[in-house]
């Protein structure tokens, strides 16, 4: 059975602290897009577990290292059952952009694997589950609108967002989240108003959603990578009503008034040569 993994987009970001064990303490606002990725899922009886992966994904690891593989052999685990699981991953979600593809893919295998075998697992105990492999997995499972807290694994539920054109550009050039971490200075980073940006969201005022816009990541990604400065000036200069980069980048996202206004942004983009990949979405508020 075929089984979708949502991408998404931060809008906005903040980080507020630095834990011991160098975790950061966040503040986001996330959003779930439509543009996802397919796990196709096939499980067979087994004495022993045997988990078996391929994608559709050029130099993508199907290995141990797999986020995928993972979370089959956590839930199988958890639930002391053992199984022959066979997984193929078709990538749409471009890969190390800031826009939750690995986590949406685990998300996608343990949403699957509990329904084919009838685990009979919630979604929170899911949610609860998925943390261990990564803080970005249980909003995946969650999706929609919801302000993440803590190291992104403490979620609150908002008013779902309205369905604007999204338009998500992607340099080249990867910077990775370690390093973005590690080379972000706390005392020098302007906080965004996410307090704003929640009520905006709750009274679905699209104009202070993408006012109250802010990541804080920006300026270390930016540093590595300035393509992201050019990709979000051209989409400003085509109406984006907000531009910005999502997580710890490379992915730029513009959020458009019309379609007409993002079509022309990706014609332009397409002409740049400042994308790898260049592509229109919309919101997805869940099932």
């Amino acid at each position: 059975m075929e089984y979708s993994g949502y991408s998404k987009i931060n809008l906005s970001l903040d980080v507020v602290g630095r834990r011991d064990n160098g975790y950061h303490d966040l503040r986001m606002v996330m959003q779930t897009l439509q543009l996802r990725d397919l796990v196709d899922i096939e499980v067979e009886d087994s004495d022993e577990t045997v988990i078996n992966m391929t994608t559709s994904k050029e130099g993508l690891s199907c290995g141990e290292d797999n986020l995928c593989v993972k979370a089959a052999k956590l839930i199988l685990s958890k639930c002391n059952k053992t199984a022959r699981v066979t997984m193929h991953l078709v990538k749409n979600i471009p890969v190390a952009a800031g826009l939750a593809g690995g986590s949406a893919d685990a998300s996608a295998v343990l949403i699957g694997l509990n329904d084919m075998m009838k685990l009979g697992l919630s979604k929170k105990e899911l949610m609860d589950m998925s943390v261990s492999l990564g803080a970005d997995i249980p909003y995946c499972i969650m999706r929609g609108t919801a302000l993440a807290e803590g190291i992104g694994e403490k979620l609150t539920p908002l008013t779902s967002m309205e369905n604007y054109p999204i338009v998500i550009a992607k340099p080249p050039e990867s910077v990775s989240t370690a390093y973005v971490y590690k080379n972000l200075d706390l005392d020098y980073i302007r906080h965004p108003d996410i307090d704003a940006q929640v009520e905006a969201i709750n009274n679905r005022d699209i104009i202070g959603v993408t006012t109250y816009m802010g990541n804080v990541l920006e300026s270390v990604t930016i540093s590595q990578c300035p393509k992201i400065n050019d990709i979000k000036r051209t989409m400003m200069a085509n109406k984006a009503l907000n531009s910005m980069m999502s997580g710890s980048g490379s992915a730029v996202f513009g959020i458009f008034p019309n379609e007409h206004q993002a079509s022309k942004v990706l014609s332009v983009l397409k002409k740049s040569g400042l994308c790898e990949t260049v592509l229109i979405t919309y919101v997805y508020n869940g099932d």
